[in-house]
């Protein structure tokens, strides 16, 4: 099967399946194509007459697609960009500190309270995996995807404030999770001596050999922004940006989501206020949201699809099921524990550490982290433990995330009233009695 007949493909299921979602399930977007994709892989699993050659097919497209460089090789470039491009860098920079500390202590403390988990939970079911592919496998499942959740949290009310740490954490921690992944492989299959001066040199060349080339990067389109007027041209050099800056900084060996997450900042907020006349930032908002859709689209359904190709073992899939509390303990442990010592120095909302728990939901960059690791047992088992986290965090945390923010801001409404109310009225209960009182004949 060709390339083009591949993305005719996808392109085709992913307009038929945002039209049966948009049309009868009426779910967040990327939650109803995963549904529907995995109910599709589902049914072509099943016995049924003509399911076998159109599984067959089906499986026949899948191996010819190379999960991993399609997602961190491809799509993850304009994903993060277009996310970066609608972040306003002042309200990034009044959340810079608790930012920067879930997307850094965060991801490296998620990853070896899973990997440590995983372990034991592995060595209780009999699973043979060595700690450092148990580390590796903490490392993969520790960024968030805030694709499926902004919706959700806007239309459910969520702060403001909550929605730029989400999205801050998720920009961010998707390059810091990656670097950690490449410092874990380098160290298992390396093949040499690898020593914690050498991990540090690793980990800071990638992170800020990335920070610094973005901002390199944005600099110069942004200078190329300022010298014309066409947004035609200016949508051009954001697009070369994106891919550009990403594949230079691959082939640099330094982070390259840090890179295009950076330079997206840059040209969204000093880009926007300083290069652009208003109808190019129209056009340019309109192109980058639908590309950010289209390919999100695409990126789901090959999720929901990526089903027929597991292994699907019972043993397996008691793994899978087993450790997506463990990492939702992770999770709310590697969030709570620094938000903890933050509280010391600022105030949060209640149930934060709540909803940035159960808001942490894993796509794709997951899958594909996984599926980049060498073939054999180890990987089929950690491939299909992450799928069921995966699958677990976008279909049930994601429905659920609505009722959970609202329930959060009903107990915050109820603590600012039990705050307010002694300073309004000193003594409700004895005030209310003598007023009875005086009422009386």
């Amino acid at each position: 099967m060709g390339l083009f007949d591949i993305i005719a493909i996808l392109i085709t299921l992913s307009a038929v399946f945002s039209w049966i979602n948009h049309r009868f399930l009426k779910m967040p977007t990327a939650i109803g194509l995963m549904l529907i994709a995995l109910l599709v892989s589902l049914a072509l699993l099943l016995p049924l007459p003509g399911s076998n050659q159109l599984e067959a097919d089906a499986q026949a497209m899948l191996n010819s697609i190379d999960f991993n460089a399609t997602v961190l090789h491809g799509m993850l470039s304009f994903l993060l960009f277009a996310g970066a491009l609608h972040v306003n860098l002042f309200d990034l920079a009044q959340q810079k500190w608790v930012i920067a500390t879930l997307a850094t202590l965060g991801v490296l403390g998620a990853t070896f309270l899973v990997g440590t988990s995983v372990f034991v939970l592995f060595w209780l079911l009999g699973l043979d995996v060595p700690y450092i592919y148990c580390l590796l496998f903490g490392a993969l499942i520790a960024p968030t995807d805030p694709i499926a959740v902004l919706g959700i949290l806007k239309s459910a009310g969520a702060p403001k404030r909550l929605e730029v740490k989400i999205t801050g954490e998720s920009l961010f921690n998707d390059g810091v999770a990656v670097v950690t992944f490449m410092v874990l492989t380098e160290i298992a299959f390396g093949g040499e001596h690898v020593t914690p001066a050498g991990v540090l040199e690793l980990f800071g060349k990638e992170a800020l050999g990335g920070l610094l080339f973005g901002l390199v990067a944005g600099a110069m389109a942004f200078l190329m922004l300022r010298r014309v007027d066409n947004y035609q041209v200016e949508v051009l050099v954001t697009l070369a940006l994106a891919s550009g800056s990403y594949a230079a900084a691959e082939h640099l060996h330094i982070s390259a989501p840090i890179t295009v997450v950076v330079a997206g900042l840059l040209i969204g907020n000093h880009g926007r206020n300083g290069a652009m006349s208003a109808l190019t930032q129209e056009h340019l908002d309109n192109f980058w949201e639908l590309v950010d859709e289209v390919l999100n689209a695409v990126l789901f359904v090959l999720i929901g699809l990526e089903l027929l190709v597991l292994t699907l073992s019972a043993q397996y899939l008691l793994a899978g099921i087993l450790t997506i509390p463990l990492v939702l303990l992770a999770r709310a442990a590697s969030a709570g524990l620094p938000i903890a010592v933050m509280r010391r120095f600022r105030s949060f909302s209640p149930g934060v550490v709540t909803i940035l728990t159960w808001g942490g939901l894993r796509g794709g960059i997951s899958v594909a982290l996984a599926l980049s690791l060498p073939a054999g047992e180890t990987r089929d088992l950690l491939v299909t433990v992450t799928y069921c986290v995966v699958v677990f965090s976008i279909l049930v945390q994601g429905l659920t995330l609505g009722p959970v923010v609202r329930a959060m801001a009903g107990r915050a409404d109820v603590e600012m009233e039990r705050t307010e109310l002694p300073d309004l009225v000193p003594d409700a209960p004895e005030t209310t009695d003598a007023a009875v009182s005086r009422a009386e004949p």
